[in-house]
């Protein structure tokens, strides 16, 4: 009797065909459509809502189906005009890599699975780890499924290391531009409000190093026990990078964790630009990067760095019965002793695939053209007579407003203004453009990070934003 899902040989091939062939297509016309794709939930229960099927539909139909209604209802994130957030921009090799490891479903928790999947995992951690200056032979990490699982996992690291078993009076440190997965994680852990410190930044949204330093010795003179401070690589709001260097040498020497969130970040050390804006990354503990933003890498796939593989395996080793037959010798990794998940999926192969083609040189090139990009978007804002800046291009995000010379407007209409620029924009659909609040201001903020994006592309959406703004002026 064949298998219950069985297709023949002739089916599969022609099923698979036709989805490459849509995924080809997508590719080779992603600047023809329209980025942004908005629906109300009543909208899209009128056309998905209904209960699970007891008899089959043909798969031809059902992927026609998904072909007409989920791809059209899904904003398109590697669009060259999708500029808020942080957009995907992704590549082709890796996202045919991934249909290779979900194809072949292969399990990447430990090496005697799959040891090439495992050794994979254990070649381009040490590509990352030169390439932050953490130490190769003692160092390690793990492929996560995004940024806030890896600092998830840092954290929990960081609090085994420096509190042990008691944590009740254990304090963590970062600032109001800190991700918010921070602060989910620190939740996740148990720490209680009063164990948060959320710590001011300065005029250029990076941490106040005095603040920081009140806040540590006060802590220690309530008696509590200050362990960990969280560094921004790369803000999602302005890109901003804490002082590294002279937070490395308070934590040194208030022996306190220093983990660098460079989710967004990270990337830029590829580029002379984004190497100098993260000195002293090296100096950190444990380093969040996410290759899935600026590594270009389809969803999902985060990393955490570490300097000792061996606070990994000693936070999140487990020998279960069940286990016991597949533990290898130490230099045969099993990734599931470093990390939350049993259960893995080969996320290496496309990181590991993507940098075999193309090299590390394209996307050196692509990451200092993004940021020269940002750079010349701000010199031309300045030129501007409706345009201000709020927060130079750092790291290829940069946040401006409308804010005419001549008008007088008060700081409560230009934020209206501003916000009504983006709901027109985004009901246009022609681009990806929200905003954030800066010092209480509402402020457009573009995130410049996909090689696709060209000059043209921002200035085509200046003047639509332009021409809604007196649009919205004039009544």
């Amino acid at each position: 009797m064949s298998a219950h899902f069985d297709l023949s040989k002739e089916e599969m091939k022609s099923y698979g065909y036709k989805i490459v062939d849509l995924i080809a297509d997508h590719w080779d016309s992603i600047g023809d459509k329209k980025p942004v794709i908005r629906a109300t939930r009543k909208e899209m229960d009128s056309v998905f809502l209904q209960e699970a099927p007891n008899e089959g539909t043909p798969a031809e139909e059902v992927l026609d189906f998904v072909m007409d209604n989920v791809i059209p209802n899904s904003t398109v994130i590697s669009h060259p005009k999708a500029f808020s957030f942080v957009p995907g921009p992704s590549n082709y090799i890796s996202t045919m890599a991934d249909s290779l490891a979900t194809g072949f479903n292969i399990f990447s928790g430990g090496w005697m699975v799959s040891p090439a999947a495992a050794e994979l995992e254990i070649v381009t951690m040490n590509w990352l780890l030169k390439m932050y200056n953490f130490p190769v032979a003692q160092g390690g990490g793990i492929f996560t499924s995004g940024g806030s699982m890896a600092n998830l996992t840092a954290l929990v690291t960081a609090r085994r290391i420096k509190c042990g078993d008691d944590f009740s009076k254990a304090v963590i440190y970062l600032s109001d531009q800190a991700h918010s997965s921070n602060i989910k994680a620190i939740r996740v852990l148990g720490f209680k409000k009063e164990q948060i410190r959320v710590l001011p930044t300065d005029l250029e949204f990076r941490i106040s190093m005095n603040k920081l330093k009140n806040a540590i010795a006060k802590d220690r003179l309530e008696g509590l026990q200050p362990f960990c401070f969280i560094a921004s690589a790369g803000t999602t709001n302005t890109g901003t990078v804490d002082p590294l260097h002279e937070i490395a040498d308070v934590c040194e020497e208030e022996d306190l964790w220093m983990h660098v969130d460079g989710a967004y970040g990270g990337a830029a050390i590829l580029s002379d630009k984004g190497a100098k804006a993260l000195r002293g990354i090296e100096r950190a503990d444990s380093l969040t990067v996410d290759p899935h933003k600026w590594f270009f890498q389809p969803y999902e796939i985060g990393c955490l760095l570490v300097k000792d593989k061996t606070w990994l395996s000693g936070t999140f080793s487990e020998k279960p019965e069940y286990l016991r037959d597949i533990e290898g010798n130490e230099s045969e990794i099993n990734f599931y002793d470093y990390g939350i998940q049993l259960t893995r999926r080969f996320r290496a192969l496309k990181f590991y695939m993507s940098i075999k083609t193309y090299g590390l040189d394209t996307f050196r090139k692509a990451v200092s053209y993004n940021i020269d990009l940002a750079d010349r978007v701000e010199k031309v804002l300045r030129k501007s007579r409706n345009w201000e800046i709020i927060s130079p291009a750092t790291l290829a995000v940069i946040n401006f407003r409308y804010n005419p010379l001549g008008l007088n407007l008060t700081e409560k209409e230009i934020d209206v203004l501003n916000q009504k620029i983006s709901e027109k924009i985004m009901e246009s659909g022609d681009a990806f453009l929200v905003t954030t609040v800066l010092n209480k201001q509402v402020v457009l903020r573009m995130c410049l990070i996909n090689p696709k994006t060209t000059f043209e592309h921002i200035e085509e959406t200046f003047l639509q934003c332009n021409a809604y703004a007196e649009e919205i002026l004039k009544q």
